[in-house]
């Protein structure tokens, strides 16, 4: 196999920064916005983001199935098994902008008046009810004991009520009556087999989630503020990145002090 070499970029094209014609402000910025406003701004301001981790490439193999599963019953109008296992009235939604909704970089989007941003998320799936109410669904993989059943014991049961909730903002300003319920569609790799057998299973279940949107329109005039700021924000009381440029910063700063001397 070919070597792969990628190297991180520290300087991103102005046209994808902030007052470029590309920008948009997507529902993962306006979370690391959350998370941290230093690390927001020298991404979203000054074009240096975080170096990204390793791709996922499991995960994406599993969202890769379930939307192909899901679209099999979206194109037949029917509801998928687990809908009915789960007790919900639904069916895949159809529409003519699902594959733009479900694309990075695309998503579904919104016009901000009051802060000119573009505002976009790109959605895993959507059903709809029987009252036309649409309903957001986001696909999840990991591995971990026992059955997933409630987010209330996750860490990251904040930030999912966060993210469904920017999903479903974006819909109602689109005009569409939307669901305050969403469902998360856990793949759970089992490990507790006897051996791997080239083979994985995974225990598939549907963990409803009440889309939390009650910060969004407070969050916005925040974002803008900082943007159109000269002054650096301060770091995210549990940013990892920060305390790790300060500390790298100041230990070569020595280094280079000493070697002038």
């Amino acid at each position: 196999m070919a070597d792969f070499k990628k190297q991180y970029n520290p300087n991103r094209n102005a046209d994808w920064n902030y007052g470029g014609p590309k920008w948009r402000l997507s529902r993962s910025k306006i979370e690391l916005f959350n998370e941290c406003p230093r690390c927001f701004y020298l991404d979203n301001k000054l074009g240096t983001a975080r170096p990204r981790g390793p791709a996922f490439t499991l995960n994406i193999a599993v969202d890769t199935l379930f939307k192909k599963e899901f679209d099999a019953h979206r194109n037949a109008a029917t509801a998928h098994p687990l809908m009915t296992k789960y007790g919900i009235d639904a069916v895949p939604f159809a529409h003519a902008k699902m594959d733009t909704w479900r694309e990075n970089f695309e998503g579904v989007d919104y016009f901000h008046e009051p802060t000119g941003f573009t505002i976009s998320g790109a959605v895993d799936d959507i059903w709809v009810n029987p009252k036309g109410e649409l309903i957001v669904v986001d696909y999840k993989a990991t591995s971990k004991d026992g059955t997933i059943t409630t987010l209330e014991d996750s860490s990251w049961n904040e930030q999912y009520k966060r993210q469904m909730g920017v999903y479903q903002w974006l819909l109602r300003n689109n005009g569409f009556a939307v669901s305050s319920t969403g469902y998360f569609v856990y793949a759970n790799a089992r490990s507790d087999k006897k051996a791997f057998d080239g083979t994985l299973e995974f225990e598939v279940t549907v963990v409803p989630s009440e889309g939390d949107t009650n910060w969004i329109d407070d969050v916005l005039p925040k974002i803008k503020e900082t943007l159109d700021s000269q002054s650096i924000p301060p770091s995210g009381k549990a940013c990892e990145y920060c305390p790790y440029r300060e500390a790298a910063g100041k230990k070569l700063q020595a280094i280079h002090k000493a070697a002038k001397r």
